[in-house]
């Protein structure tokens, strides 16, 4: 199936494309995930590091394990199995010791010259180059979890069918290219499976892209959109700062929710938005977080945290000069689309319509059936991950809908003439239902 870990990895970073935009860490497990980590981290543009984690097994029944142990002294132990396996509490710490001790003289090597990458409010992407029982990656989950990771992702080249059961509350989202239904062991699906050193496992973590986590209020200052003004939008006690553009007989204005990572100064929301503006209709990019909230990396990933922003900016909209009689639509990207929806969700939220691209609904599945706004999914053709959660969202809808697939195109759009499809998508959808709105913006 592969001919090496690097090969497996490229295969892997395609299924994980989705996560581009988000606030990433690449955990490779020492020693085999790491060099398939690293293809994943270069492909996403994300840091790399190693998880480095030992299983806590039962004493009389080593492979079941009743907690895991991890750098920084950080444990996870879980108390039901350690009661029914009855095992005192000295042994138990005896054999916290022994593993710690594991940890602590394995992650020494890997930590000479690199320091261990944060994961608090990060979405941390647990990598190994297979799954046989599963013991050490869902340790691996659980301490990435206690490490303050806001999700924790687990992907694999290769697992046995069912794998995902193993799993059930260890991590948020699973990933596997292939889960061939005659399963012996990992090494079987490799050309090359031959071990990896600690010599390695450090090579690979001094070439990878490291790049520091976006920031999206700290970005570099824009100009405000041709034609449009700097406003500062009131959510209760929050300011948030955006850009107002208001054509002369704007039909609607379209209101940009941003995905995790990103911000007003989106170039691709930005690009959107001028296709709008050109069209005659209205736009308003703001910043759901502040400076201060975004230092919290868990906040951008609170979908109702951002849903509630966008109800409370949309009412102040709404008492702006010159949008009192405006029509009004959500534009979501990404996480911003499952915000958006959440929003159009609420009692009386009077959208005119929805437009999603890229966007991650599954997110507001528990909201779906109340969205009662036209809805626009845009996907590309490429994102196939993506592209299946929408398919699935769109089935949990009451409301009109419908899905657009751009063909050629992967998560971001960035392909050649792409996303001017995607704009020209949603600039015709927001025309069509904005139809029949009050009258026009004077």
């Amino acid at each position: 199936m592969f001919a090496d870990r690097a090969d497996a990895g490229r295969r892997l970073a395609a299924k994980l494309e989705h996560l581009r935009d988000q606030p990433l860490v690449v955990l490779g497990l020492p020693r085999g995930g790491v060099p398939v980590a690293l293809q994943v981290a270069q492909s996403l543009g994300a840091p790399l590091d190693v998880i480095v984690v030992r299983k806590l097994g039962v004493p009389f029944q080593p492979e079941l394990g009743m907690g895991a142990v991890g750098e920084d002294g950080v444990r996870v132990i879980n108390r039901e199995v350690v009661r029914l396996a009855g095992v005192p509490e000295n042994e138990l710490a005896a054999i916290r010791a022994r593993e710690q001790a594991q940890v602590d003289t394995r992650a020494a090597r890997y930590r000479v010259r690199l320091a261990r990458q944060p994961l608090h409010g990060r979405v941390a992407v647990v990598v190994d180059d297979g799954i046989a029982t599963g013991a050490t990656a869902r340790a691996a989950c659980q301490i990435a979890r206690a490490h303050g990771a806001a999700r924790v992702v687990l992907a694999v080249p290769v697992a046995p069918p069912g794998w995902e059961a193993r799993f059930s509350g260890e991590a948020d989202e699973l990933v596997c290219v292939d889960t061939p239904p005659w399963f012996g062991a990992i090494g079987q699906f490799y050309a090359d499976f031959s071990p990896v050193s600690d010599d390695e496992v450090i090579a690979c973590l001094e070439s990878a892209v490291t790049p520091a986590p976006a920031q999206a209020s700290t970005a570099p200052a824009a100009d405000p959109p041709a034609g449009g003004e700097e406003v500062q939008a009131i959510a209760g006690q929050v300011r948030l700062a955006g850009y107002l553009t208001v054509p002369d007989q704007a039909r609607g204005i379209v209101v940009f929710v941003h995905g995790s990572g990103s911000s007003r100064h989106s170039p691709r929301n930005r690009h959107v938005a001028r296709v709008l503006n050109e069209a005659g209709l209205g736009t308003l990019l703001f910043d759901l977080l502040t400076p201060e909230e975004e230092r919290n990396r868990a906040n951008v990933f609170d979908i109702g945290l951002l849903a509630s922003r966008l109800t409370k900016v949309t009412r102040w909209l709404a008492a702006q000069p010159g949008a009192a009689q405006a029509a009004v639509g959500y534009f979501g990207a990404s996480t911003g689309a499952a915000a958006a929806l959440c929003a159009a969700a609420e009692p009386g939220a009077g959208v005119a319509a929805v437009v999603s691209r890229g966007g991650r609904p599954d997110l507001a599945r528990s909201r779906l059936a109340a969205v009662t706004a036209p809805t626009l999914l845009i996907v590309g053709g490429n994102d196939e991950v993506v592209l299946d959660l929408n398919r699935r969202a769109q089935a949990q809808l009451r409301c009109e809908n419908h899905l657009a697939v751009v063909p050629g195109a992967t998560h971001l759009f960035e392909e050649p003439g792409t996303l001017d499809a995607a704009a020209g998508l949603a600039r015709d959808w927001f025309i069509s239902h904005f139809a029949h709105s009050p009258d026009p913006v004077t």
